[in-house]
């Protein structure tokens, strides 16, 4: 797998999740203990982020790492949309619900 981190839109991405949030700059770089500057940087896609720092960043915004990086769906969201649409369904169709993301999942990279 060869894929390169795409900083802009990483940065894109944090400033969308804090503005959601309510967060300023400030309000994130302190709990980040990061100063104002610093989160524009990141946020314009000028300053390679450390990990450790991704991590902060992810813990201040309620959010996971995978989604600020990839623009994945968080895990905890997707689950609980799949249960909400499976609720109320019987147990056939569950289990070919199942069996069809088991087919979809070992055969991902043929698609």
């Amino acid at each position: 797998m060869n894929k390169n981190i795409d900083y802009t839109a990483l940065g894109k991405r944090i400033k969308n999740k804090r503005i959601e949030k309510g967060f300023t700059q400030e309000q994130l770089g302190e709990l980040c203990e990061l100063s104002a500057a610093h989160i524009g940087h990141i946020e314009r896609g000028t300053r390679i982020l450390s990990v450790d720092v991704l991590f902060r960043i992810s813990q201040a915004l309620d959010t996971s790492i995978d989604w600020l990086v990839f623009d994945s769906v968080e895990n905890k969201h997707m689950l609980n949309e799949i249960n909400s649409v499976l609720k109320n369904t019987d147990k056939t169709k569950v289990t070919t619900f199942l069996n069809t993301v088991r087919i979809l999942a070992d055969n991902i990279d043929k698609l």
